[in-house]
């Protein structure tokens, strides 16, 4: 049952995660810049989701389906994994495609934008309560929304006393992902908010020391925020704290 859970959790990711690319060329845009509503050849985008090659004239504007279905696959499988037929999966499997897209976007652009950020920790939240009230869930409905409120205070702080540090779509998005956390518990949510740090500092050492980046250089801190989070959660389902 377990081995089959994980199959069917792999095999919605992967499906999920083919309509990603379109959402991603489409928002991968500046803050002053409108989203994008045509491809680089000039034919309209319609819709938000879908491959990212035109249907009109056959030219990719997004790294192939593939990527994008094999990254949502291995997340949700992982969920799977640990939570097991816990309630909460539901929550996990249904953010993990909009986490794996702020995590592209962020990458492409600096950038983590309030129509997912938002929507992700409001519906985060709002899930987690539904799943408190089904028999056999891990964790703590108080505990998610506490945890939402601290670790977004935590960013905003940091965002307040190093603005250049960080943008404040990184404080949005600590919302979301304090909640997530905040469900197994702070131990997983110290855990996981650290790891994300650990592993954004990790990549900007690297950057540093190989000289692809210098001191001031403003790098995506979202996609190890969401790393983090998933080690996290991982930690939590596994424990079932």
């Amino acid at each position: 049952m377990a081995a089959l859970l994980i199959v069917l959790a792999a095999l919605y990711g992967a499906v999920a995660g083919v309509s990603l690319p379109r959402a991603h060329y489409r928002l991968s845009v500046e803050p002053w810049e409108p989203w994008r509503s045509a491809g680089p050849c000039g034919h309209a985008l319609v819709g938000w989701l879908g491959r990212g090659r035109c249907g009109e004239c056959g030219e990719r504007y997004a790294p192939g389906a593939l990527w994008w279905a094999g990254v949502t696959g291995a997340v949700c499988a992982g969920f799977a994994a640990v939570a097991g037929a816990r309630p909460e999966l539901a929550v996990w499997l249904l953010a993990a495609p909009v986490a794996v897209l702020l995590a592209g976007v962020d990458r492409s652009v600096r950038r983590l934008p309030d129509v997912l950020t938002l929507p992700l920790a409001a519906g985060v939240a709002l899930l987690l309560g539904l799943a408190a009230l089904i028999p056999g869930s891990a964790g703590s409905w108080p505990g998610a929304l506490l945890g939402g409120a601290a670790l977004g205070g935590c960013y905003l702080v940091l965002f307040l006393i190093h603005p250049s540090g960080m943008g404040f779509g990184d404080v949005k998005l600590a919302l979301g992902l304090g909640c997530a956390l905040g469900w197994y518990g702070w131990q997983v949510l110290f855990l996981g908010a650290f790891a994300g740090l650990l592993l954004g500092s990790l990549h900007g050492t690297a950057l540093l020391l190989t000289r692809r980046a210098a001191r001031g250089t403003a790098l995506a801190l979202g996609p190890f925020m969401l790393a983090g989070a998933w080690l996290g959660l991982l930690l939590g389902g596994a424990t079932g704290t």
